[in-house]
């Protein structure tokens, strides 16, 4: 384990990111941040692509900072199962998903696809005298909605609930674009990066904050020493360019998402009006059929 010495021995820094969603800007400014920061490892919480247009260069840059921990988001699961021609179109949602994972296959490094179907969901690490849990959700459950930060404790305490004889001290999720602290019925920890490229706010007043969300931790042989909430700006006219000049499906909800921070992911009206105009179904569909000719 890597770490710094000091007056309670060991000591490791951790820069704990989620959500990145395709986001270069975010992701980059996010990155330079975590250096100022003098961390020592990243344990990575899951989402990496989509609708970002910035395939290939979030991929390398993630290979860069070599993440200790690794886990497997719902965005991930659609990444793998769209670019290999397994989503259905029946809802204007699948189309949204389907569509952008098609423009991933077509950006993506070779292995990269392989690769993120191959992250496990759920990680055990012990740092110091601390035993921690990380998944995207839940330990066997990378969706839903059951672990939104206003939900009752008895949810969260699933965190915990893991076979195996070292119990876990601290859980650390994602998923639901809000940074959190707050404690189990037992009083274990719980901790929430938050999101990189898309933090989210139901309160106006707090929806207004876009920069980069990530947490620091500093651990050291007596427990946590350190956490730290980051929020790091960013260019957000640079991401805009970039899904125009990189031609992404959906372009223009994508810009209009780095303006006003809201995801159009679930707007039926909305993406049936894009879906229709630009055949997204139908482009799937034929992508879908020659990805299953290539697997016979």
């Amino acid at each position: 384990m890597i770490g710094k010495g000091g007056n309670n021995g060991l000591k490791t820094r951790i820069a704990v990111f989620s959500d990145v969603h395709g986001n270069l800007s975010a992701f980059e400014a996010m990155y330079q941040d975590s250096l100022k920061q003098g961390v020592d490892q990243y344990w990575f919480v899951g989402d990496l692509l989509m609708p970002g247009p910035s395939v290939q260069k979030v991929w390398c840059l993630f290979e860069k900072m070599n993440p200790a921990v690794v886990v497997r988001g719902n965005w991930d699961d659609l990444v793998v199962r769209g670019a290999r021609g397994l989503m259905d179109v029946d809802k204007p949602s699948h189309v949204y998903f389907a569509r952008l994972a098609q423009y991933v296959d077509r950006h993506a490094p070779a292995g990269m696809i392989d690769n993120l179907a191959s992250w496990p969901l759920h990680v055990t690490k012990q740092v110091g005298a601390l035993n921690f849990g990380i998944s995207h959700n839940l330990p066997q459950l990378n969706m839903g909605q059951d672990l939104f930060p206003t939900k009752p404790t008895v949810n969260f305490d699933r965190l915990f609930q893991l076979p195996g004889s070292q119990p876990v001290d601290v859980a650390i999720y994602a998923h639901v674009h809000h940074q959190l602290l707050r404690y189990a019925n037992d009083e274990r920890i719980i901790l929430n990066p938050g999101a990189v490229g898309e933090p989210f706010n139901h309160w106006s007043g707090l929806q207004r904050d876009l920069r980069a969300h990530y947490l620091v931790l500093e651990v050291d042989d007596t427990g946590l020493a350190e956490t730290s909430f980051r929020h790091v700006n960013y260019d957000r006219t640079a991401e805009i360019d970039r899904a125009q000049s990189d031609a992404i499906p959906y372009a223009q909800l994508y810009q209009r998402m780095m303006k006003t921070g809201l995801a159009y992911t679930h707007d039926d009206e909305l993406l049936t009006r894009f879906n229709r105009q630009y055949g997204y179904a139908d482009e799937y569909q034929r992508f879908a059929a020659e990805k299953l000719r290539q697997a016979d």
